[in-house]
Protein backbone atom coordinates (compact mmCIF):
# COMPACT_ATOMS: atom_id res chain seq x y z
CA UNK A 1 0.00 0.00 0.00
CA UNK A 2 1.32 3.45 -0.92
CA UNK A 3 0.94 5.31 2.37
CA UNK A 4 2.17 8.61 0.87
CA UNK A 5 -0.59 8.52 -1.72
CA UNK A 6 -3.21 7.40 0.81
CA UNK A 7 -2.62 10.42 3.05
CA UNK A 8 -1.79 12.69 0.06
CA UNK A 9 1.79 13.33 1.12
CA UNK A 10 2.64 12.83 -2.56
CA UNK A 11 0.70 16.04 -3.31
CA UNK A 12 2.60 17.84 -0.57
CA UNK A 13 5.82 16.69 -2.22
CA UNK A 14 4.72 18.07 -5.59
CA UNK A 15 3.95 21.40 -3.96
CA UNK A 16 7.32 21.21 -2.20
CA UNK A 17 9.23 20.45 -5.42
CA UNK A 18 7.74 23.52 -7.09
CA UNK A 19 9.61 25.63 -4.51
CA UNK A 20 13.05 24.28 -5.49
CA UNK A 21 15.49 25.53 -8.13
CA UNK A 22 17.93 22.66 -8.68
CA UNK A 23 17.18 19.21 -10.09
CA UNK A 24 19.05 17.49 -7.28
CA UNK A 25 16.84 19.15 -4.64
CA UNK A 26 13.78 17.78 -6.46
CA UNK A 27 15.35 14.30 -6.40
CA UNK A 28 16.02 14.62 -2.67
CA UNK A 29 12.37 15.49 -2.08
CA UNK A 30 11.26 12.45 -4.10
CA UNK A 31 13.55 10.22 -2.02
CA UNK A 32 12.75 11.72 1.41
CA UNK A 33 11.04 9.48 3.96
CA UNK A 34 10.47 9.50 7.70
CA UNK A 35 13.64 9.87 9.76
CA UNK A 36 14.00 7.13 12.40
CA UNK A 37 17.01 8.73 14.12
CA UNK A 38 15.91 11.31 16.69
CA UNK A 39 19.08 13.43 16.43
CA UNK A 40 18.88 13.57 12.64
CA UNK A 41 15.20 14.47 12.75
CA UNK A 42 15.79 17.31 15.19
CA UNK A 43 18.59 18.61 12.96
CA UNK A 44 16.30 18.52 9.90
CA UNK A 45 13.56 20.40 11.75
CA UNK A 46 16.05 22.98 12.98
CA UNK A 47 17.28 23.47 9.40
CA UNK A 48 13.69 24.10 8.32
CA UNK A 49 13.20 26.67 11.08
CA UNK A 50 16.52 28.41 10.38
CA UNK A 51 15.81 28.63 6.65
CA UNK A 52 12.35 30.06 7.34
CA UNK A 53 13.86 32.69 9.64
CA UNK A 54 16.49 33.63 7.06
CA UNK A 55 13.87 33.88 4.32
CA UNK A 56 11.81 36.12 6.56
CA UNK A 57 14.79 38.42 7.23
CA UNK A 58 16.54 38.49 3.83
CA UNK A 59 14.02 37.27 1.24
CA UNK A 60 14.65 34.58 -1.37
CA UNK A 61 18.26 33.32 -1.71
CA UNK A 62 20.01 33.77 -5.10
CA UNK A 63 20.05 30.11 -6.17
CA UNK A 64 20.13 28.75 -9.72
CA UNK A 65 19.85 25.41 -11.49
CA UNK A 66 23.29 23.85 -11.94
CA UNK A 67 22.43 20.73 -13.99
CA UNK A 68 24.00 22.17 -17.15
CA UNK A 69 27.13 23.22 -15.26
CA UNK A 70 27.62 19.63 -14.05
CA UNK A 71 27.71 18.38 -17.63
CA UNK A 72 30.17 21.12 -18.60
CA UNK A 73 32.52 20.16 -15.76
CA UNK A 74 32.42 16.53 -16.89
CA UNK A 75 33.36 17.64 -20.42
CA UNK A 76 36.23 19.78 -19.09
CA UNK A 77 37.45 16.84 -17.00
CA UNK A 78 37.60 14.67 -20.13
CA UNK A 79 39.80 17.24 -21.88
CA UNK A 80 37.18 18.63 -24.27
CA UNK A 81 37.62 22.23 -25.36
CA UNK A 82 34.79 24.24 -23.83
CA UNK A 83 32.83 26.58 -26.09
CA UNK A 84 32.28 30.25 -25.23
CA UNK A 85 28.67 29.37 -24.35
CA UNK A 86 29.82 26.69 -21.89
CA UNK A 87 32.40 28.99 -20.33
CA UNK A 88 29.73 31.64 -19.80
CA UNK A 89 27.57 29.04 -18.02
CA UNK A 90 30.51 28.34 -15.69
CA UNK A 91 30.87 32.06 -15.05
CA UNK A 92 27.15 32.38 -14.23
CA UNK A 93 27.44 29.63 -11.64
CA UNK A 94 30.39 31.43 -10.04
CA UNK A 95 28.40 34.68 -10.03
CA UNK A 96 25.55 32.82 -8.31
CA UNK A 97 28.02 31.42 -5.74
CA UNK A 98 29.34 34.92 -5.02
CA UNK A 99 25.80 36.28 -4.58
CA UNK A 100 24.88 33.36 -2.34
CA UNK A 101 27.97 34.02 -0.21
CA UNK A 102 26.94 37.69 0.12
CA UNK A 103 23.40 36.60 1.07
CA UNK A 104 24.70 34.25 3.78
CA UNK A 105 27.19 36.82 5.09
CA UNK A 106 24.28 39.18 5.68
CA UNK A 107 22.54 36.35 7.55
CA UNK A 108 25.37 36.15 10.09
CA UNK A 109 24.15 39.33 11.76
CA UNK A 110 21.10 37.33 12.90
CA UNK A 111 23.35 34.53 14.24
CA UNK A 112 21.57 32.06 11.98
CA UNK A 113 23.51 28.76 11.78
CA UNK A 114 22.72 28.36 8.06
CA UNK A 115 24.63 31.55 7.33
CA UNK A 116 27.90 29.82 8.18
CA UNK A 117 27.66 27.63 5.10
CA UNK A 118 29.17 30.73 3.45
CA UNK A 119 32.59 29.71 4.73
CA UNK A 120 32.50 26.54 2.61
CA UNK A 121 31.64 28.34 -0.63
CA UNK A 122 34.42 29.59 -2.93
CA UNK A 123 33.49 31.96 -5.74
CA UNK A 124 36.86 31.41 -7.53
CA UNK A 125 37.18 35.11 -8.34
CA UNK A 126 40.29 34.74 -10.51
CA UNK A 127 38.57 32.18 -12.77
CA UNK A 128 35.37 34.20 -12.94
CA UNK A 129 37.25 37.38 -13.83
CA UNK A 130 39.26 35.66 -16.57
CA UNK A 131 36.14 34.23 -18.19
CA UNK A 132 34.31 37.54 -17.84
CA UNK A 133 37.23 39.43 -19.43
CA UNK A 134 37.78 37.08 -22.36
CA UNK A 135 34.28 35.77 -23.16
CA UNK A 136 31.35 38.01 -24.00
CA UNK A 137 28.02 37.37 -25.73
CA UNK A 138 28.87 33.69 -26.38
CA UNK A 139 32.09 34.58 -28.21
CA UNK A 140 35.75 35.28 -27.52
CA UNK A 141 36.05 39.02 -27.02
CA UNK A 142 38.32 41.13 -29.25
CA UNK A 143 40.28 42.22 -26.18
CA UNK A 144 40.87 38.69 -24.89
CA UNK A 145 44.51 39.04 -25.99
CA UNK A 146 46.70 41.59 -27.79
CA UNK A 147 47.31 39.12 -30.61
CA UNK A 148 43.60 38.55 -31.21
CA UNK A 149 42.86 42.28 -31.14
CA UNK A 150 45.58 42.93 -33.73
CA UNK A 151 44.51 40.04 -35.97
CA UNK A 152 40.88 41.15 -35.98
CA UNK A 153 41.93 44.74 -36.70
CA UNK A 154 43.98 43.46 -39.67
CA UNK A 155 40.99 41.45 -40.90
CA UNK A 156 38.77 44.51 -40.79
CA UNK A 157 41.41 46.55 -42.62
CA UNK A 158 41.80 43.86 -45.29
CA UNK A 159 38.02 43.62 -45.78
CA UNK A 160 37.79 47.41 -46.06
CA UNK A 161 40.53 47.40 -48.70
CA UNK A 162 38.67 44.76 -50.69
CA UNK A 163 35.42 46.72 -50.54
CA UNK A 164 37.18 49.92 -51.59
CA UNK A 165 38.70 48.18 -54.62
CA UNK A 166 35.33 46.74 -55.58
CA UNK A 167 33.59 50.11 -55.21
CA UNK A 168 36.29 51.87 -57.26
CA UNK A 169 35.79 49.36 -60.05
CA UNK A 170 32.00 49.84 -59.93
CA UNK A 171 32.31 53.63 -60.13
CA UNK A 172 34.64 53.33 -63.12
CA UNK A 173 32.31 50.92 -64.95
CA UNK A 174 28.81 52.06 -63.99
CA UNK A 175 27.33 51.15 -67.37
CA UNK A 176 28.29 47.47 -66.87
CA UNK A 177 26.81 47.16 -63.36
CA UNK A 178 23.37 45.71 -62.54
CA UNK A 179 23.34 47.44 -59.14
CA UNK A 180 25.17 50.21 -57.29
CA UNK A 181 26.43 48.08 -54.38
CA UNK A 182 29.00 45.32 -54.13
CA UNK A 183 27.89 42.11 -52.44
CA UNK A 184 29.28 38.93 -50.85
CA UNK A 185 28.84 35.53 -52.48
CA UNK A 186 30.30 32.34 -51.01
CA UNK A 187 32.48 34.43 -48.70
CA UNK A 188 33.93 36.53 -51.53
CA UNK A 189 33.34 40.18 -52.34
CA UNK A 190 31.77 40.50 -55.81
CA UNK A 191 30.42 43.14 -58.13
CA UNK A 192 27.03 42.63 -59.87
CA UNK A 193 27.67 42.70 -63.64
CA UNK A 194 25.03 42.62 -66.36
CA UNK A 195 25.06 39.39 -68.34
CA UNK A 196 26.00 41.00 -71.63
CA UNK A 197 29.07 42.71 -70.06
CA UNK A 198 30.50 39.82 -68.07
CA UNK A 199 33.64 39.73 -70.24
CA UNK A 200 34.27 43.44 -69.71
CA UNK A 201 35.31 42.90 -66.06
CA UNK A 202 38.48 40.94 -65.29
CA UNK A 203 37.85 38.42 -62.55
CA UNK A 204 36.23 35.12 -61.55
CA UNK A 205 32.50 34.44 -61.81
CA UNK A 206 31.44 33.33 -58.32
CA UNK A 207 27.66 33.19 -58.71
CA UNK A 208 24.76 34.42 -60.83
CA UNK A 209 21.21 35.58 -60.14
CA UNK A 210 18.17 33.31 -60.32
CA UNK A 211 17.15 34.87 -63.66
CA UNK A 212 20.67 34.57 -65.05
CA UNK A 213 20.71 38.25 -66.02
CA UNK A 214 23.31 39.24 -63.40
CA UNK A 215 26.74 37.70 -62.85
CA UNK A 216 28.57 38.18 -59.55
CA UNK A 217 32.25 38.57 -60.36
CA UNK A 218 35.19 38.77 -57.95
CA UNK A 219 37.51 41.37 -59.58
CA UNK A 220 41.21 40.56 -59.93
CA UNK A 221 42.05 43.66 -57.87
CA UNK A 222 40.00 42.23 -55.00
CA UNK A 223 41.09 38.60 -55.35
CA UNK A 224 44.73 39.38 -54.56
CA UNK A 225 43.65 40.34 -51.01
CA UNK A 226 41.65 37.13 -50.52
CA UNK A 227 44.63 34.91 -49.71
CA UNK A 228 45.86 37.42 -47.10
CA UNK A 229 42.38 37.47 -45.59
CA UNK A 230 42.26 33.68 -45.36
CA UNK A 231 45.64 33.60 -43.63
CA UNK A 232 44.43 36.17 -41.13
CA UNK A 233 41.30 34.15 -40.42
CA UNK A 234 43.37 31.01 -39.82
CA UNK A 235 45.49 33.00 -37.37
CA UNK A 236 42.33 34.27 -35.69
CA UNK A 237 40.95 30.74 -35.31
CA UNK A 238 44.21 29.49 -33.84
CA UNK A 239 44.32 32.32 -31.31
CA UNK A 240 40.67 31.78 -30.36
CA UNK A 241 41.32 28.07 -29.73
CA UNK A 242 44.40 28.91 -27.69
CA UNK A 243 42.32 31.17 -25.45
CA UNK A 244 39.51 28.61 -25.14
CA UNK A 245 41.92 25.78 -24.26
CA UNK A 246 43.61 27.98 -21.66
CA UNK A 247 40.30 28.83 -20.02
CA UNK A 248 39.20 25.18 -20.22
CA UNK A 249 42.38 24.14 -18.40
CA UNK A 250 41.60 26.68 -15.67
CA UNK A 251 38.08 25.27 -15.33
CA UNK A 252 39.45 21.71 -15.21
CA UNK A 253 41.79 22.67 -12.36
CA UNK A 254 38.80 24.10 -10.46
CA UNK A 255 36.55 21.03 -10.87
CA UNK A 256 36.84 19.87 -7.20
CA UNK A 257 36.08 23.41 -6.00
CA UNK A 258 33.18 23.80 -8.46
CA UNK A 259 31.69 20.42 -7.51
CA UNK A 260 31.76 21.39 -3.83
CA UNK A 261 30.07 24.71 -4.64
CA UNK A 262 27.38 22.88 -6.61
CA UNK A 263 26.86 20.30 -3.85
CA UNK A 264 26.39 23.03 -1.25
CA UNK A 265 24.09 25.02 -3.52
CA UNK A 266 21.89 21.95 -4.05
CA UNK A 267 21.88 21.22 -0.31
CA UNK A 268 20.92 24.80 0.53
CA UNK A 269 18.23 24.72 -2.16
CA UNK A 270 16.71 21.67 -0.43
CA UNK A 271 16.92 23.30 3.01
CA UNK A 272 15.47 26.62 1.84
CA UNK A 273 12.65 24.81 0.02
CA UNK A 274 11.51 23.47 3.40
CA UNK A 275 11.41 27.01 4.78
CA UNK A 276 9.50 28.21 1.71
CA UNK A 277 6.96 25.41 2.18
CA UNK A 278 6.53 26.34 5.84
CA UNK A 279 5.88 29.97 4.92
CA UNK A 280 3.52 28.91 2.14
CA UNK A 281 1.45 26.79 4.57
CA UNK A 282 1.80 29.19 7.54
CA UNK A 283 3.18 26.22 9.46
CA UNK A 284 5.08 25.85 12.74
CA UNK A 285 7.93 23.69 14.00
CA UNK A 286 6.56 20.67 15.86
CA UNK A 287 7.87 19.48 19.21
CA UNK A 288 9.22 15.92 18.89
CA UNK A 289 8.78 13.37 21.66
CA UNK A 290 9.41 9.65 22.13
CA UNK A 291 6.59 9.14 24.65
CA UNK A 292 3.83 8.04 22.23
CA UNK A 293 2.09 11.42 22.52
CA UNK A 294 0.37 13.40 19.77
CA UNK A 295 -1.12 16.81 20.51
CA UNK A 296 -2.34 19.07 17.71
CA UNK A 297 -3.90 22.47 18.35
CA UNK A 298 -5.80 24.21 15.57
CA UNK A 299 -4.51 21.69 13.05
CA UNK A 300 -5.36 22.17 9.37
CA UNK A 301 -5.11 19.90 6.39
CA UNK A 302 -2.54 21.79 4.26
CA UNK A 303 -4.33 20.96 0.99
CA UNK A 304 -7.66 22.41 2.07
CA UNK A 305 -8.81 25.98 1.61
CA UNK A 306 -8.22 27.81 4.89
CA UNK A 307 -11.40 29.81 4.37
CA UNK A 308 -13.57 26.69 4.77
CA UNK A 309 -11.24 24.60 6.94
CA UNK A 310 -12.43 23.99 10.50
CA UNK A 311 -9.38 23.79 12.85
CA UNK A 312 -8.88 20.42 14.49
CA UNK A 313 -8.09 19.85 18.17
CA UNK A 314 -6.53 16.43 18.65
CA UNK A 315 -4.83 14.68 21.56
CA UNK A 316 -3.79 11.08 22.16
CA UNK A 317 -1.22 9.34 24.34
CA UNK A 318 -1.65 11.08 27.68
CA UNK A 319 -4.85 9.51 28.96
CA UNK A 320 -6.20 7.75 25.88
CA UNK A 321 -4.34 5.20 23.76
CA UNK A 322 -6.98 5.13 21.02
CA UNK A 323 -9.69 7.36 19.60
CA UNK A 324 -13.00 6.61 17.88
CA UNK A 325 -14.26 9.32 15.55
CA UNK A 326 -17.97 9.26 14.76
CA UNK A 327 -20.28 11.56 12.85
CA UNK A 328 -22.65 11.86 9.89
CA UNK A 329 -21.73 11.14 6.28
CA UNK A 330 -19.59 13.92 4.72
CA UNK A 331 -18.92 15.10 8.29
CA UNK A 332 -15.14 15.29 8.00
CA UNK A 333 -14.03 12.07 9.72
CA UNK A 334 -11.60 11.00 6.99
CA UNK A 335 -10.25 14.54 6.68
CA UNK A 336 -9.55 14.59 10.41
CA UNK A 337 -7.73 11.24 10.26
CA UNK A 338 -5.70 12.33 7.24
CA UNK A 339 -4.84 15.68 8.82
CA UNK A 340 -3.44 13.93 11.92
CA UNK A 341 -1.46 11.32 10.00
CA UNK A 342 -0.21 13.80 7.40
CA UNK A 343 0.98 16.11 10.19
CA UNK A 344 2.89 13.22 11.79
CA UNK A 345 4.46 12.13 8.48
CA UNK A 346 5.47 15.69 7.57
CA UNK A 347 6.98 16.29 11.01
CA UNK A 348 8.98 13.06 10.83
CA UNK A 349 10.28 14.09 7.38
CA UNK A 350 11.72 17.28 8.86
CA UNK A 351 8.91 19.62 7.77
CA UNK A 352 6.82 22.10 9.71
CA UNK A 353 3.13 21.27 10.20
CA UNK A 354 0.00 23.33 9.58
CA UNK A 355 -0.97 23.86 13.24
CA UNK A 356 -0.88 26.53 15.88
CA UNK A 357 1.00 24.10 18.15
CA UNK A 358 2.11 20.53 17.62
CA UNK A 359 3.66 17.89 19.87
CA UNK A 360 4.31 14.76 17.81
CA UNK A 361 5.89 11.43 18.67
CA UNK A 362 8.29 9.50 16.45
CA UNK A 363 6.91 6.35 14.84
CA UNK A 364 8.69 3.44 13.22
CA UNK A 365 5.93 3.00 10.62
CA UNK A 366 2.56 4.33 9.51
CA UNK A 367 -0.39 2.17 8.50
CA UNK A 368 -3.81 3.22 7.23
CA UNK A 369 -6.94 1.84 5.59
CA UNK A 370 -8.96 4.61 3.96
CA UNK A 371 -12.01 4.05 1.76
CA UNK A 372 -11.64 4.37 -2.02
CA UNK A 373 -12.43 7.63 -3.76
CA UNK A 374 -11.69 10.06 -0.92
CA UNK A 375 -10.23 13.25 -2.42
CA UNK A 376 -9.71 16.28 -0.20
CA UNK A 377 -8.66 18.61 -3.01
CA UNK A 378 -12.01 17.99 -4.75
CA UNK A 379 -13.94 18.19 -1.48
CA UNK A 380 -15.05 14.59 -2.04
CA UNK A 381 -15.69 12.40 1.02
CA UNK A 382 -15.51 8.59 1.18
CA UNK A 383 -19.31 8.33 1.36
CA UNK A 384 -20.03 10.79 -1.45
CA UNK A 385 -17.39 9.10 -3.60
CA UNK A 386 -19.20 5.78 -3.21
CA UNK A 387 -22.53 7.47 -4.08
CA UNK A 388 -20.93 9.02 -7.17
CA UNK A 389 -19.52 5.66 -8.25
CA UNK A 390 -22.89 3.98 -7.70
CA UNK A 391 -24.68 6.65 -9.71
CA UNK A 392 -22.28 6.21 -12.63
CA UNK A 393 -22.84 2.44 -12.50
CA UNK A 394 -26.65 2.85 -12.54
CA UNK A 395 -26.51 5.28 -15.48
CA UNK A 396 -24.26 2.94 -17.42
CA UNK A 397 -26.51 -0.08 -16.70
CA UNK A 398 -29.63 1.84 -17.73
CA UNK A 399 -28.01 3.00 -20.95
CA UNK A 400 -26.97 -0.57 -21.73
CA UNK A 401 -30.51 -1.88 -21.08
CA UNK A 402 -32.03 0.70 -23.39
Amino acid sequence: MNIEKQVEFDKIKERWKALTVTDRAKEMITEVSCYLDECELRKQLKDTTNSKNLLDKLGMPPLQNVAEAKEILIAAGKGDCLTPYQLERVEKVLVAVRRLKDYLVRGKQYENPLAYYEENLDAAESLREEISRQIRNDAVDDYASRELRQIRADIMHCEDQMKQKAEQLMRANKEYMADSYCTTRNGRICVPVKKEYKFKISGSVIDKSATGNTFFIEPVSVAKYYEDLQQLRISEENEVYRILYTLTAMVAESIPLMNENIRLMEKLDYIFSKGKLSMDMDAVEPVINTERRIVLKDARHPLMDRAVNVPLQFEIGRQARGIIITGPNTGGKTVAIKAVMLSCVMAQCGLHVACREADICMNSSYLCDIGDGQDITENLSTFSAHIKMCWRYCVKSTATAL
